[in-house]
């Protein structure tokens, strides 16, 4: 089949995103096909992911940045198969500017604290007679309404009031922060399932919609998908560290070299770990042979796992327990785990391109971690300098003069 179509192409997305939920959310539009045209404000130097160290220079990775050329590996990421236009969006004149942008497009995305694009005059309320079938999607930390104690969001304030910080580490441990953004992460990925519905009954109704994700309440629903107030209200520890009693066995386990990942929650891989043990006679201990045995005598299962696996390698380990059926897996780094050889040839990972310097070879970034039969969703186009699609957007999509666009840049609205 084919696979030069792209989903969303001929939809035009105004991107008023920045730093990193927004931006998540504009890229996987981007990769599904669609326009997506970035208003970056030319006083604060555009997005705040620009100032990201480290940064893509003309000799490498550096913490610094030396040259104008030279780009941020955040920017390198997040604006890649994107178009730049610069409009600073408290000056008059460049509001029309966006008004005539909305007026063009599909799709507006922000991410600015609650209130705020009311205040500039931006917000869906305000712009949605230009466009009847618009949809506009906005992500916050705690929602559009805004409220007492709603100002700005981080990541770490969103895990923070989430709860999700309590799930890891163990009992009695302090609250563990996720290395990953998850909460940056997690709302975009609803605001974009949140928009393509819109986009879909717009086409169906003729009306668009305001879509409105929160990063807490995105978060949340996730950390309210396991029963932790039921397993409270029964006994079951929420920490459990390195193993999973109520999955028994089930974790983390180390090894003379590293560790892995052991999951075996029914009969038949408890079966397969007990003949990796070398120990078959305990497939029909009462201890084991079912999993509410297993579950209360958990401590001494993962024990004796943890003491069989401390004298091998991990990918001794490993081999014994996945020739036995059990699923195991070695702890990756994330190093290795961006170089797997089967996430680059899906196009899960893959390598980041300076706009001028070209591929860093050892420079990975994500993919669109979809793969669709008869649709292209590469992003394959490097990230844009601050401001480089300004006039060929003004003139392509609005019609603008270069008269026009000259005024306009003498005056600060670009």
């Amino acid at each position: 089949m084919s696979t030069t179509a792209r989903p969303l192409e001929g939809k035009t997305v105004i991107d008023l995103t920045t730093a990193l939920s927004g931006p998540y959310a504009t890229l996987l539009l981007a990769g599904l096909g669609a326009r997506v045209i970035k208003v970056e404000n030319p006083t604060r130097g555009g997005d705040s992911s620009r100032n990201n160290s480290p940064y893509v220079t003309r000799e490498g990775l550096s913490v610094l940045r030396t040259s104008d050329e030279d780009m941020s590996v955040s920017m390198m990421l997040r604006g890649r198969n994107k178009e730049s236009v610069t409009l600073n969006m408290k000056h008059p004149e460049a509001r029309q500017v966006f008004l005539d942008l909305v007026a063009n497009a599909d799709i507006v995305v922000e991410n600015y604290s609650a209130g705020v694009t009311s205040r500039l005059g931006i917000d869906y309320e305000s712009v949605r007679h230009l466009n009847p079938a618009l949809v506009y999607t906005s992500i916050s930390g705690f929602g559009a309404q805004g409220g007492a104690g709603t100002g700005k969001a981080m990541d770490t304030i969103i895990q923070a009031l989430s709860g999700v910080m309590m799930t890891a580490g163990k009992p009695g441990d302090g609250p563990v922060r996720f290395g990953l953004p998850i909460g940056d992460l997690v709302a975009p990925l609803f605001g974009v399932i949140g928009t393509l519905a819109a986009v879909l009954q717009a086409e169906r109704t003729g009306e668009g919609q305001h879509v409105d994700v929160s990063m807490l309440g995105a978060l949340t629903s996730l950390v309210a998908c396991e029963p932790f107030d039921a397993f409270e209200k029964i006994g079951l520890p929420l920490r459990t560290g390195d193993y999973v009693p109520r999955l028994a066995p089930f974790g983390t386990f180390a090894t003379s070299d590293g560790w892995f990942a052991l999951c075996a929650p029914t009969d038949e891989f408890a079966r397969g770990v007990m003949t990796a043990l070398g120990t078959p006679e305990l497939v029909d201990d009462e201890r084991f042979a079912r999993r509410d045995g297993r579950v209360a005598n958990a401590d001494t299962l993962h024990a004796m796992i943890a003491q069989w696996a401390q004298h091998l390698t991990t990918a001794d380990a490993t081999a014994r327990l996945e020739a036995a059926g059990v699923p195991a897996a070695p702890v990756r780094s994330t190093a290795e785990a961006v170089r797997d050889p089967l996430v680059r040839e899906r196009g899960e990972v893959v390598q980041l391109a300076h706009p001028n310097f070209g591929v860093q070879e050892e420079l990975f970034g994500a993919g669109l971690p979809m793969r669709l039969s008869a649709s292209d969703t590469s992003l394959n186009e490097p990230a844009p300098g601050l401001g480089e699609h300004t006039e060929t957007v003004l003139r392509s999509l609005l019609g603008y003069a270069d008269e026009q666009i000259a005024r306009l840049r003498d005056t600060g609205a670009l």
